[in-house]
């Protein structure tokens, strides 16, 4: 009795806070069920997760494989080391033609980390922020665990899937938001926003008093029109990108932010006390991955080579209907022919096809389970081999 009592009151005392209550992200709890799988000597087509199959540049190698020669990796300014600060800078002026001071350039662990950087940084608890479905599910989790209420806007196909600032302002109308997070190229769907439909939406944000937040971690990976930078737009927009997809770095934890100048010294305080600062190991690599650009273009092009088997073999293996793959290395399907349950269907599908997809609930908790997330980021080997075992399993 003695002991039920104590176990009762850890219990209580242990207990896990309401903000650590958020869904889990989906595709890691796939990625778990195909390590299984493996284990026990089944072989399987990972298209599950955003992970380049490439390793980081050469160029990037090399940078890290002298810092450790060198003996020492210490401590760094909170917001960077002040040469990777200015060639992310100097990488908005080549890619885009735009001018970025480096002192607005922060450097991040990862794209998460410039999330939670920029939310901390943006909002209050209780604000009401606004993104869309479907859309990256660690948006509207790290939202809930910092006390912020995400606002969901479904996206659809007479936008090609991109926010509008008509639907944000309508959003806007029935309770007022603080702010606007969009990615383009987008997860999970690959589309992409243009130019004038990108401009559009940040100035109706902007006009309505709504903060603007550009994710573009995918930028780079464009194929149907070069992407569009929101620091190329606006200098009150905060810009979120990562070198872990276009320089295939996602281990390394390294990304970096372009802020409003007002907010360069708040988020430099929260990253001392939250993390100090980003490895400096990481950081020298992705100094040097700027210089492996070659090679990562090459890379690119196996992308798109993935891209037209996917496109091609997938109807004829019965999925015909799927979403605009613009860029990054996503293919948004819908699976309405065969289930109402992508979730089973992802399921059904590794156990019996050994081929590995993200179910769409993971993206969009209202219609996704009418759509599976397949990444094309392997080699075009396996992108053929999955659309065989995918037709003969639909069979």
């Amino acid at each position: 009795m003695h002991d039920a009592t104590l176990r009762n009151r850890l219990g209580q005392w242990l207990a896990p806070s309401r903000r650590s209550d958020v869904p889990p992200f989906m595709v890691m709890d796939v990625m778990a069920a195909a390590a299984r799988i493996e284990a026990a000597g089944g072989h399987v087509i990972h298209m599950e997760v955003g992970q380049p199959a490439a390793g980081a540049p050469r160029t990037a190698i090399a940078a890290a494989h002298a810092a450790l020669e060198a003996g020492r990796i210490d401590y760094t300014s909170a917001l960077g080391i002040p040469s990777l600060r200015e060639r992310i800078a100097r990488h908005y002026r080549d890619a885009y033609g735009r001018d970025v001071s480096p002192d607005r350039i922060v450097v991040t662990t990862g794209s998460s980390g410039g999330f939670i950087l920029a939310f901390l940084s943006m909002f209050e608890p209780g604000d009401r922020v606004a993104v869309t479905v479907p859309g990256y599910p660690p948006y509207r989790h790290i939202l809930t665990a910092l006390g912020c209420e995400p606002v969901l806007i479904e996206t659809t196909n007479d936008t090609r899937h991109a926010l509008t600032g008509e639907a944000l302002l309508a959003a806007h109308r029935k309770a007022p938001l603080k702010g606007v997070l969009v990615g383009s190229p987008a997860n999970p769907t690959g589309t992409m926003m243009s130019r004038e439909a990108l401009a559009g939406l940040i100035t109706a944000a902007e006009d309505a008093g709504i903060r603007f937040i550009s994710d573009e971690i995918y930028h780079g990976l464009d194929y149907a029109f070069p992407a569009v930078t929101a620091a190329a737009l606006s200098e009150h927009a905060l810009v979120i990108n990562s070198f872990s997809k276009y320089f295939c770095m996602t281990g390394w934890r390294v990304g970096w932010m372009v802020v409003p100048e007002i907010l360069v010294r708040p988020i430099e305080r929260l990253q001392q006390n939250l993390s100090i600062s980003v490895p400096s190991l990481s950081q020298i690599a992705a100094e040097a991955a700027f210089d492996g650009a070659a090679e990562m273009e090459a890379i690119k092009h196996g992308y798109q080579e993935n891209r037209r088997i996917l496109i091609e073999g997938l109807p004829k293996a019965g999925l015909a209907k799927f979403l605009p793959a613009d860029g990054a290395f996503y293919l948004y399907a819908d699976v309405s022919d065969f289930t109402s349950d992508s979730f089973e269907f992802a399921k059904q599908m590794l156990e019996q096809a050994r081929v590995a997809a993200t179910p769409g609930v993971d993206f969009d908790p209202v219609h996704g389970r009418s759509f599976i997330r397949f990444s094309y980021a392997r080699s075009p080997e396996e992108m053929r081999e999955a659309v065989d075992r995918i037709a003969h399993w639909l069979k």
